[in-house]
């Protein structure tokens, strides 16, 4: 048996002093004991039942012998997840809506990593800023956005946050635990047995025993506990044989950056800058501009060069310092006159951290991976697109050098499973800027949007895994669980490249389809094609019908009689745009806040008795504003499903990405 830095089982119950040191007797608590099963809407949780668990009186604690007002609670789950920014968030998600009992340890208040309003950094992804139309990341990242944009328009980070609170507690399958940091985890043969997450501030110990784990942490936390191959650093040429790379190996990497936000109020407002400000000069922003104020700015960097984990007060400072120093340079250096009336109105305090750790896998991702030079991937699950975008080590700190370095990448590429969880940690997977991959690689792959996607790709593998008994190598290995395990992802929208829905129990494939009408372009029978996503001015991958008064209609014709119990619907919500959260007034410009105007908003689903030859509607739904709805109901006979779109959210046709029908 080996652990790690922290406690193993044994000196954790040394530490209590086994059943004498006691009071009251031990907690366990089971995930199948804090709701219903999960389904695409959580039915409502009493939530005041959860936190009675993982907050009972306090007569059912354990005592740890030399911290006596710190309590120990023991839970039990599928699936730990360590980490609560975007990878962490969809991990839990897909696992739980998979079926899986999930627990995931925050160590904020908040969830969303840099995404969120303590670090306010926009999400960004495989369609570059807009720049590659038509490649937004599907899957539950989607489903955020588009939640957020309909109950969010006015932008505020707080609200955001909110959203994702909403979507976690609303879970049936997942635990959540806010302000609790993982720091202790016990392996043995090979694999994690159990963490040990610490919670200051509700004075909880909580003792968490999985199936499987999930480092989400972004430094590797888990890993490092675990015993986990980790590389941290850049590479050398050699190693990877990336043009990409220096030649010589390293520990510097990308540095830190702190946000601010300003806004015009109107009239003049002063600004004296802190002592330890740093002064800017001109100079010193040759390659960094500052006409536009109200969101700035990620290329104040600092830290490259430093250790990004033990020196982040260093790095805080420093930082502060710079920002400060900046905006004084814009509010008095006289070069900004038109900056009178701004003023901040929100500074970060917390560095949003670009790189750490990285830890290995069967799979090292690298340039040329990246490039497409090695050809496809056969467990691939995700993809990234976001160009080789590296940053001198020196930051801020060296103004003579531009603050990065970007090189676009020409196609999407694939991200494998393999590279999604460790090497030598059995059932430890991995998501977010920690996995596996070299540094060229990491300079495209650690942006949030990625992220997310890969969390999504390992949920749903553990829940994969779960059922099957298998450890991530053994998905892997097994090609038609992996396959099985792919088509699963594809049917809950996640993105992946060249993969076609193959799910030999969805009975759409077999039907005939016809619709009201066609635009030119778009055929009905697109919609069980298997594809999801067309380009800009493309409608090959889906159905468009022009809405007449009574609305459009789309029609399934089977030869003989089907037995349906769930339908599944994807429609069209504008992946030809950006959208993301944002302060940057020219980003938002070219986004639409509120619900998507291609999506259908109110339709209805009508079936064909066989027998009489009457329809019957079985579904109607009105205010739509999500792409993938899910819609269950007691099974029914019939040979012909009528899908009729009465309204639109402004586009004037209807539009059907892919219609699936399920036993």
């Amino acid at each position: 048996m080996k652990h790690g830095n922290g406690a193993g089982r044994r000196e954790f119950l040394t530490w209590v002093g086994g059943t004498a040191a006691l009071t009251g007797y031990s907690l366990v608590v089971k995930a199948d004991e804090l709701g219903a099963p999960a389904a695409s809407t959580p039915p409502a949780r009493d939530l005041r039942e959860t936190f009675d668990r993982i907050a009972p009186p306090a007569d059912l604690y354990q005592r740890v012998q030399h911290e006596p007002n710190m309590r120990v609670v023991e839970l039990e789950c599928d699936f730990f997840v360590a980490g609560g920014g975007m990878a962490g968030v969809c991990a839990a998600i897909a696992a739980a809506r998979n079926g899986a009992r999930v627990v995931l340890a925050q160590d904020r208040s908040r969830l969303g990593g840099n995404a969120s309003s303590e670090v306010r950094m926009h999400i960004v992804g495989a369609d570059v800023h807009g720049g590659r139309s038509g490649w937004r990341e599907g899957g539950i990242l989607e489903e955020l956005r588009l939640e957020n944009a309909v109950r969010n328009p006015h932008g505020a980070w707080e609200l955001w946050d909110l959203i994702l609170y909403d979507k976690m507690v609303s879970e049936p399958h997942i635990t959540l635990l806010l302000d609790s940091a993982l720091y202790a985890a016990e392996v043995e043969g090979g694999q994690i047995r159990e963490v040990l997450v610490r919670s200051d501030k509700t004075e909880h110990i909580y003792r968490i025993r999985a199936q499987y784990y999930a480092d989400c942490t972004g430094d590797c936390r888990l890993g490092l506990e675990a015993g986990a191959t980790i590389r941290t650093g850049h590479e050398d040429r050699q190693t990877f044989g990336e043009p990409l790379a220096p030649e010589t190996a390293g520990p510097d990497t990308l540095g830190s950056s702190i946000l601010f936000t300003s806004k015009d109020y109107g009239r003049p407002v002063l600004f004296t800058p802190p002592s330890w400000a740093r002064k800017i000069t001109k100079e010193q922003l040759q390659h960094r501009g500052t006409s536009s104020w109200e969101f700035g700015y990620w290329w104040i960097e600092w830290g490259g060069q430093r250790d990004a984990i033990h020196d982040n007060e260093r790095i805080r400072f420093e930082l502060l310092g710079i920002v400060m120093g900046v905006w004084d340079y814009i509010k008095n250096s006289g070069n900004h006159p038109r900056s009178e009336n701004w003023g901040m109105d929100w500074v970060g305090m917390i560095p949003g951290k670009r790189a750490s750790r990285r830890l290995d896998g069967p799979h090292v991702l690298t340039q040329q991976d990246l490039m497409g030079l090695n050809g496809a991937f056969e467990d691939a699950v995700a993809i990234g697109g976001w160009p080789f975008d590296d940053h001198p080590a020196t930051g801020f700190d060296d103004p003579t050098l531009p603050p990065c370095d970007q090189i676009r990448i020409e196609d999407i590429y694939s991200i494998p499973l393999r590279a999604l969880y460790s090497v030598n940690v059995d059932n430890l997977f991995m998501a977010g800027r920690n996995i596996s991959m070299s540094h060229v690689a990491f300079s495209s792959l650690r942006v949030m949007g990625t992220c997310a996607a890969e969390g999504q790709a390992i949920g749903t593998a553990a829940a994969a895994c779960l059922e099957s008994g298998f450890l991530p190598k053994d998905l892997v290995a097994d090609r038609g669980k992996l396959q099985a395990y792919r088509q699963r992802l594809l049917r809950d929208d996640q993105t992946i490249k060249d993969l076609v829905n193959a799910d030999p129990l969805d009975r759409a494939r077999s039907a005939a389809v016809s619709a009201s009408s066609e635009i030119e372009g778009s055929r009905a029978q697109s919609v069980t094609n298997g594809l999801v996503r067309d380009m800009t001015g493309e409608w090959r991958n889906r159905w468009g019908g022009g809405m007449q008064e009574d609305g459009a209609w789309l029609e399934l014709r089977w030869e003989r009689p089907q037995t349906l119990s769930h339908i599944q619907l994807c429609f069209d919500s504008g992946f030809s745009r950006q959208l993301t959260l944002t302060e940057s007034k020219a980003a938002r410009k070219h986004q639409i806040w509120g619900p998507q105007p291609e999506t259908v908003e109110d339709y209805r689903i009508e079936y064909r008795d066989p027998g009489t030859g009457g329809y019957t509607v079985l579904v109607e739904e009105k205010g739509n504003y999500q792409r993938l709805r899910r819609h269950r109901f007691d099974p029914v006979e019939t040979d012909v499903l009528r899908i009729r779109v009465t309204r639109t959210h402004g586009a004037k046709e209807a539009r059907i990405y892919e219609v699936r029908c399920y036993a």
